[in-house]
């Protein structure tokens, strides 16, 4: 889909029958806010993290029903002529409110809040949670990743992992979360994402010898590039790295074995040969565990493909995005009222609702509020929801770059307990007021 094109049909059928069902019933007008919330984290994750929201604004902004769309519609009998009529029209004019993109959410966060009439309203729903719900689940487990990492820089690497355009949504949300780089050229022009990349295995499987490749790369690319060293034996790849490169050598890549003993010989290696500014970067199946664990290894970077993009296990993080207030009657000032389901183990709970992040006297995070009423400014207390469309128009556009720097200033303001990789209860309380 080019970034000019309509994003009307990323919706599901019954969006489409309900807005003609409402329209005849006369409903359609009424006044209505859905909320986008996760009733629980994936098992064992203790933080979320919010990404999405600027794709999705790009998105809504080019929500139109044109003349191909409509015709799909009619030829495939979706819905009658009055519901294309009133789609021909459509032009979102409603408010909408969200978390900061890269700004950390819990169970019963109102994660995006929707004002519009019910008919403006519903048909966003499979739109929001297709964006947040693919993005957030990389932000979380990228987040998770950074947090393993520490000050060592993490390259997004998994675009041969996963569908060619969730593979530019998966960079871009792991660039907000703390990735230092990706691999994705899509990446790095549509979003500014910083590329990077030199050589797999099939480069130096292509020339007649190891060395020759190497020779080849460095006579291209230059002495800061990284050379793979583990296509057949790494000591003798590291010696002649260093015989062709001299002690300026960027970096080695090690891809494959045990990372961490492979690492720490590399290394001692390196530094015997006189190169001790050789950076060590390691690939390979790697996920915010397997970090952690290298922690204590001599290495300077990691390079993360599957889990990333799979969301390190949890692929979606299962946001819903439901009714939760409507008018009492048509009029458009009419008061809202409460409305909630009660389905078993599905409930909703009613109303518009705001939010509010308790912070102790060191700015730390405790507890995560949830008021029926917005309660303007709260002493110790940080808004969340800001505003991200007003009266139709987009007003919360930000830069990736806004979005990474919310990110590291969210995570320095979680408890300790929250940053820790292995499995365990949110690291805050929702409590409802």
């Amino acid at each position: 889909m080019s970034e000019d094109s309509s994003s009307a049909l990323l919706t599901d059928h019954y969006e489409l029958t309900m807005l003609q069902g409402a329209l005849h019933s006369g409903a359609a007008a009424r006044r209505s806010v859905f909320e986008m919330f996760a009733r629980r984290l994936p098992e064992g994750r203790r933080y979320g993290v919010v990404a999405g929201t600027g794709r999705f604004l790009d998105l809504l902004e080019r929500f139109r029903f044109g003349p191909e769309e409509l015709d799909f519609l009619a030829e495939n009998e979706v819905v009658d002529e009055a519901t294309l009529n009133w789609l021909a029209e459509y032009r979102f004019s409603g408010n909408v409110w969200g978390y900061g993109e890269g700004d950390a959410y819990f169970p019963g966060s109102p994660i995006l809040v929707v004002e519009a009439t019910f008919a403006e309203a519903v048909i966003l729903e499979t739109l929001a949670l297709s964006v947040y719900n693919h993005d957030s689940a990389i932000a979380s487990a990228a987040s998770r990743m950074s947090v393993a990492a520490g000050d060592r820089p993490l390259i997004e690497m998994g675009s041969r992992r996963t569908h060619e355009r969730s593979a530019v949504a998966a960079a871009r949300a792991a660039y907000v979360a703390g990735f230092a780089t990706s691999s994705n050229l899509e990446a790095g022009r549509t979003y500014g994402v910083p590329t990077g990349g030199t050589a797999a295995h099939a480069f130096t499987l292509l020339h007649d010898s190891e060395r020759h490749a190497f020779e080849t790369q460095l006579e291209s690319m230059g002495t800061g590039t990284t050379l793979l060293v583990d296509t057949y034996d790494v000591e003798r790849a590291v010696r002649h790295a260093v015989e062709l490169a001299g002690p300026g050598l960027g970096a080695v890549r090690i891809d494959s074995g045990d990372l961490s003993t492979t690492a720490t010989r590399v290394r001692a290696q390196l530094d015997g040969l006189g190169a001790t500014e050789t950076r060590i970067l390691v690939t390979g199946d790697l996920d915010e565990h397997s970090i952690r664990a290298l922690a204590v290894a001599p290495v300077d970077g990691y390079g993360v493909g599957t889990s990333l993009v799979t969301g390190s296990g949890a692929p979606t993080v299962s946001l819903v995005y439901k009714l939760v207030a409507r008018a009492r009657g048509l009029d458009h000032d009419a008061p809202l009222e409460p409305v909630a389901k009660r389905s078993v183990g599905k409930p909703s709970r009613g109303g518009r609702k705001w939010a509010v992040r308790r912070l102790d006297e060191k700015g730390i995070a405790t507890t995560e509020e949830v008021y029926p009423h917005d309660p303007g400014r709260v002493v110790g207390g940080r808004p969340l929801l800001r505003p991200l469309v007003a009266d139709g128009e987009i007003v919360g556009r930000e830069t990736v770059q806004d979005a990474r720097e919310r990110h590291r200033a969210t995570v320095a303001e979680l408890p300790e307990e929250a940053l820790r990789t292995s499995r365990g209860d949110t690291a805050l309380p929702t409590i409802f007021l």
